[in-house]
């Protein structure tokens, strides 16, 4: 997973969600968090998919960081060819990864709140068919594993990171933690 943070050079990011032009708007709310949740699944993978899940994900995962200010962000649910695509034009990877977060600020720096008063937080991407891999390799179905992914990406937006070991054990405990109680809360 990598969290790519704004850079002037790389313009709007419309073009990232035009990739995905059917999404869906959802406004996620829990407790007193107001999320507006532009959610996409790709077409081949809608059947196989739980968004009730993908969307507690999201809104645990901000609920958990205290977030109680409007915000807005992007979740797509795509192919390899998409991701990959994303990755060469944005990492210089020509590869596919499972998942691809664009944060659209810098945790260092603080913006401006838009007119509208919601903030973007970004776009998270992530590779259906990499996560059925990874469902084979790790035992454990799909929508554990695409919960995880959007729990990594929605982390990384939030300025979690793993380039170290004491950041990676942070970001995967709350991983783990955030994990269990999506779990507990949709038997």
């Amino acid at each position: 997973m990598v969290v790519l943070a704004p850079s002037p050079a790389w313009g709007d990011f419309s073009s990232l969600t035009a990739l995905c032009p059917r999404a869906m708007m959802a406004v996620v709310t829990s407790g007193m968090l107001n999320c507006q949740l532009s959610l996409h699944i790709d077409e081949s993978f809608q059947d196989s998919i739980a968004e009730k899940r993908l969307r507690k994900a999201v809104a645990e995962t901000l609920a958990a960081h205290g977030v109680d200010s409007p915000m807005e962000l992007g979740l797509v649910i795509t192919d390899d060819q998409v991701v990959q695509e994303l990755n060469r034009s944005y990492r210089g990877v020509d590869a596919t990864t499972d998942v691809l977060a664009f944060a659209l600020r810098e945790q260092s720096q603080d913006f401006a709140t838009p007119p509208n008063g919601i903030l973007h937080l970004g776009e998270v991407f992530i590779s259906c068919p990499q996560a059925e891999r990874q469902t084979k390799e790790q035992g454990h179905p799909l929508e554990q594993e695409l919960a995880l992914l959007v729990i990594h990406g929605v982390l990384h937006l939030l300025g979690y990171e793993h380039e170290d070991p004491d950041e990676e054990q942070k970001m995967r405990a709350m991983e783990e933690k955030l994990l269990a109680l999506i779990a507990k809360e949709t038997e």
